[in-house]
């Protein structure tokens, strides 16, 4: 069995039993990836643009654009009967993090079933991000699918996580 490199990071989660043939939630899942690269956001990344911004402050030029992205999702929730999100059916509560698999709380899961989640990833901007993955144990899941860039976000979370543990742990053997 390979060893699995876990770090502290308490995230919620909603999630349900699912594989990836599943239709509606295939969907969301590219949904949200396009959401992602919205028409702003794929013209904030443009290479023409990159070179046009650097004179502008980037920060503000990406707050603005979330603000965008905001007045777009409460217009959505405001004139549309459908939801932003497929309703599933568990929440849970992450309690670590690795590279390509997800810890639980609790033991919430069936061995060998698929499932489909979104993450509530504290990163800015601050958004979804849906996996499918697999029981691994009952609270250890295997990410199976995950989009690549939110895959860069992971690990770039996943990697800020360890320094705040490292620095807890120095600061600990410092009080001894």
């Amino acid at each position: 069995m390979e060893t699995i490199r876990f770090v502290t990071a308490f995230l919620k989660i909603a999630f349900e039993p699912s594989d990836v043939e599943n239709s509606p939630l295939i969907q969301e899942y590219y949904t949200l990836l396009q959401i992602n690269d919205d028409p702003l956001g794929l013209w904030l990344k443009s290479s023409k643009i990159r070179k046009e911004a650097e004179a502008s402050d980037q920060v503000l030029l990406t707050l603005l654009i979330e603000l965008h992205r905001k007045i777009d999702k409460l217009t959505h929730l405001s004139t549309s009967d459908t939801p932003l999100y497929v309703p599933l059916a568990m929440q849970g509560n992450l309690k670590a993090i690795g590279h390509g698999y997800i810890e639980f709380d609790s033991d919430v899961l069936k061995l060998n079933e698929s499932y489909y989640a979104r993450i509530d990833m504290p990163t800015f901007p601050r958004r979804q991000i849906p996996i499918f993955f697999e029981a691994h144990t009952q609270s250890i899941g295997k990410i199976v699918m995950m989009h690549e860039d939110d895959e860069n976000d992971w690990n770039a979370y996943m990697v800020a996580c360890e320094r705040v543990m490292i620095r807890q742990m120095k600061g600990n053997q410092s009080e001894y």
